[in-house]
């Protein structure tokens, strides 16, 4: 069909070189000896490693192919994806992590391809390609990055459902959600993602200063402390994740609730009257990021969060209309 599907033995001479490349770096960035110089969570190394993957995987890869512009774009993902399917197969990352970093992945790949093709094709002999810039811009950028202060960033995640039932079917339902099967839960983003599901919230009573406990499978629980309360109105509560109590193998450190980049921080809920017969229920949440590429990251939190929360909204309204009591 289209040139890169190519001869075993052509595509592992421009696939193998970046991937090993990538790999070495992976491994080194994750090195706990060189903390507070090099990581994982940088755009140093989110960028710059897969715009040097485009740029070996072009290296490596024969003039007559690297004249096809298409080839130039579409060439370096083969790398990509093979890295990402061996740093899955090696215990390195995880599915979580890679889905977030994959649209990043394939656009630094190809800028790379892209500025590496162009040198290619104007000198015509690989040897005039300065590769080895491009493989020392991770280690050359990542602890300029480090020393730079990571101001933290807050952002809200909002979302809201309309219910026809009584007021007190949906608080009840609010305040003390009782276990939720496998059936009832929707959240499919963060299913796909390997996130833990929601399986019960427990409140000792309802007033300013309760104890609201929210369980998700996997071991995640969240202490909730409840700041300020009206009755059948609004609940808002703080919430807070132990990442040491949470077993390593529920999230991915680098996604981990509660940890160096990611914290929800608080959560709300809002009762709204529409109608005699509707009522639109507000859940929204502030969470705290703090990374160097806060820009990026807020996207996928924000969608993380949205979904969880549209995901409760679901199962509040589906037993409040059926007059589903806890």
């Amino acid at each position: 069909m289209y040139s890169f599907f190519l001869l075993p033995k052509k595509l592992l001479l421009c696939v193998i070189p970046p991937v090993l490349f990538a790999l070495f770096t992976r491994v080194l960035f994750g090195l706990g000896e060189f903390e507070g110089l090099l990581s994982v969570m940088t755009l140093a190394f989110l960028f710059c490693v897969p715009f040097a993957m485009g740029a070996i995987t072009i290296y490596f890869s024969p003039i007559a192919d690297v004249e096809k512009k298409r080839y130039r774009v579409m060439m370096p993902w083969i790398s990509v994806i093979v890295f990402l399917g061996t740093s899955i197969a090696l215990g390195l990352e995880g599915w979580a992590c890679w889905i977030m970093v994959l649209p990043l992945f394939i656009l630094a790949s190809t800028i790379g391809g892209l500025i590496a093709g162009h040198y290619k094709i104007k000198h015509h002999k690989r040897e005039t390609l300065q590769i080895s810039l491009f493989a020392l811009l991770p280690l050359l950028l990542s602890p300029i990055e480090q020393q730079l202060s990571k101001i933290p960033g807050r952002y809200k995640a909002d979302t809201y459902i309309d219910i026809q039932a009584p007021k007190e079917n949906i608080w009840s339902n609010v305040t003390r959600v009782s276990e939720i099967s496998a059936k009832q839960d929707q959240g499919w983003f963060t299913r796909m993602l390997g996130f833990p599901r929601p399986i019960k919230a427990e409140l000792n009573y309802e007033g300013l200063g309760g104890y609201r406990k929210a369980i998700f499978d996997k071991g995640l629980v969240f202490d909730e402390i409840v700041t300020e309360y009206e009755h059948e109105r609004k609940m808002t509560f703080t919430i807070k994740a132990n990442p040491y109590d949470i077993p390593s193998t529920t999230m991915d450190e680098h996604v981990v609730i509660g940890g160096a980049y990611f914290d929800v921080l608080n959560g709300t809920y809002e009762l709204e009257q529409l109608n005699d017969n509707t009522f639109r229920l507000h859940l929204f949440s502030h969470f705290k990021l703090t990374t160097s590429f806060n820009f990026y990251a807020s996207w996928w939190a924000g969608w993380i969060m949205k979904d969880i929360q549209n995901n409760i909204l679901q199962i509040v309204k589906d037993r409040a209309e059926h007059a589903k009591q806890v």
